[in-house]
């Protein structure tokens, strides 16, 4: 009987990660030993211009640090729900960030990319002054963002227009990691997705319009149950990179939907498939050399 409670708990947790009583659950059985939480860093005005920070006991000055885009439509989500994804990371020996962004309908595209762009340079500010519990040094930065966080993370690795613009230097981005993104979704079909990225704008939203040789390599995974975000996002710009001779590595796990590609960093309950979180760190760990 308990190992069936536990079973429904785990089904019941699955299917509410969304949720704030679902990650509010996982949070809360998640461990925090380990590394050292910051919240609610400044990187901008507003209520949405900050973010939280993961460091890892025994970070050094040459210690990677992962910035953590969330998804949530482009009109939702919160830094709040992803303590989960920070102690993942850091347990692994990761510094993280996580900010959140303003969304829709206080901003159409491309204000959560500039925002996102803005958290990206003042991580990176910390990672060359020091600060917040980071040693100054030469950190690599790595992007990585679930759903619509991942094409956001991707027009930041792919679109240096957006990092140049909030002061960051070239080539900040030593990685990039897609999970479950949409990264080739023209045309709109959803009246409340043409609303939040003007006609006039849409192209420059498609991160495969911007794939161009020395880009950051890359680590795509997609579920193939996924049925929020057509896993030919991921092949379509998989493709324009090999084209482009960036290195790229395409993921389709048969057994995970589309929020289970980001469940399965959690290390506190055998959610989605532990395979990608491996996967992921040893995509990490080799472009960290």
């Amino acid at each position: 009987m308990r190992s069936l409670s536990r079973l429904l708990l785990l089904v019941s947790l699955a299917g509410l990660l969304t949720a704030c009583s679902g990650a509010a659950l996982l949070n809360a059985v998640t461990s925090r030993s380990g590394f050292e939480t910051m919240r609610d860093l400044r990187y901008g005005p507003g209520e949405r211009g900050t973010f939280d920070l993961y460091v890892p006991a025994g970070a050094g000055p040459s210690t990677p640090i992962v910035v953590f885009i969330y998804g949530g439509s482009w009109d939702s989500g919160s830094k709040s729900l992803y303590p989960f994804v920070g102690q993942s990371l850091a347990s692994a020996g990761y510094i993280v960030a996580i900010p959140d962004y303003r969304v829709y309908p206080a901003v159409r595209f491309p204000g959560f990319v500039e925002d996102g762009a803005e958290a990206v340079a003042a991580v990176e500010r910390l990672a060359r002054q020091g600060g917040a519990g980071i040693a100054a040094g030469r950190h690599p930065v790595f992007l990585m963002g679930h759903s619509a966080g991942a094409q956001i993370a991707a027009l930041l690795a792919y679109d240096e227009r957006y990092l140049r613009a909030a002061g960051a230097p070239e080539r900040t981005v030593a990685g990039f990691i897609g999970l479950s993104g949409p990264y080739d979704f023209l045309p709109l079909k959803e009246e409340r997705y043409k609303r939040i990225f003007p006609p006039a704008l849409r192209e420059d939203s498609q991160p495969v319009r911007f794939v161009g040789a020395g880009d950051p390599p890359t680590f795509l995974a997609h579920g193939g149950r996924d049925t929020t975000v057509d896993p030919e996002n991921m092949r379509s710009l998989a493709g324009r990179l090999r084209a482009a001779d960036v290195p790229v590595s395409e993921n389709l796990y048969p057994d995970l939907d589309h929020i289970g590609t980001v469940s399965s960093f959690a290390t506190a309950l055998p959610l989605g498939n532990r395979q990608l979180r491996a996967d992921v760190l040893a995509f990490l760990r080799d472009r960290s050399r």
